[in-house]
């Protein structure tokens, strides 16, 4: 997984190496990225370090190395496979591709097999959402029409909706959602978490369901939904 703002650090990296083959200096990257203070650029690349895009070299200054790039730089060079949700893949205005939900169906019919995108938080935002882990069956009639994919999640800040840590949520991609639904956010373009949607007058509400946390309120443009809960799988060990 990367956020937007994470690919686009990542990117301009990699293009400036194979440019001069030099990385670029902090100073650079805070004003490629329009970012207020080199801090934001120190928490992006210790992200894209622990999930394995670079690598800082010891001992040299400004030395980074460029490990892999994100499945969505190398698509535009080959034919795009499976399902990428927009937050996902960081283009938050494209349109998902063919859901496999849909295209996967098993052959008694009675389930389809849905794509986990990584984790999502239960509890504060974290930038959690990975790529295409691995695929579950779903009970076909859990996931009606349109795109889906399925999330782990992580803390217990939705507990009292009977979501738990280490549950597995199935959702229908969608940019809108009814008051009262839960959603999984994407706050400021960089933060997912699953909460419950309200409205505050002109403000979005992103409500926990568990008293232990305190309702978030946003303004209208710094949240995206980027899909609603239609089902849960919970596994028993």
């Amino acid at each position: 997984m990367l956020t937007r703002k994470q690919q686009e650090l990542l990117l301009f990296i990699h293009e400036r190496m194979k440019e001069s083959g030099v990385p670029p200096s902090f100073d650079e990257m805070k004003d490629a990225l329009d970012l207020a203070s080199k801090s934001g650029i120190h928490r992006l690349i210790t992200a894209l370090e622990e999930r394995g895009f670079i690598r800082r070299l010891p001992n040299r200054a400004r030395a980074l190395e460029v490990i892999k790039l994100p499945e969505a730089y190398s698509a535009s060079l080959q034919p795009k496979r499976g399902f990428s949700p927009s937050v996902i893949q960081g283009s938050l205005g494209a349109q998902p591709a063919a859901s496999p939900a849909r295209s996967a169906a098993n052959t008694d019919n009675n389930s389809v097999s849905v794509p986990v995108m990584g984790r999502i938080a239960a509890g504060v935002p974290i930038s959690a959402i990975q790529n295409n882990t691995h695929d579950i069956s779903v009970p076909l009639e859990m996931v009606g029409p349109g795109d889906h994919y399925a999330l782990e999640v992580r803390g217990d800040s939705m507990i009292e909706a009977g979501i738990l840590d280490g549950d597995t949520v199935v959702i229908r991609t969608t940019n809108s959602a009814n008051p009262g639904e839960i959603i999984v956010a994407l706050v400021d373009d960089e933060e997912a978490t699953l909460k419950r949607f309200r409205r505050k007058g002109a403000s979005i509400a992103l409500e926990a369901a568990n008293p232990a946390y305190e309702t978030r309120i946003f303004g209208p443009d710094r949240v995206k939904i980027q899909g609603k809960l239609v089902g849960l799988i919970r596994r028993y060990h």
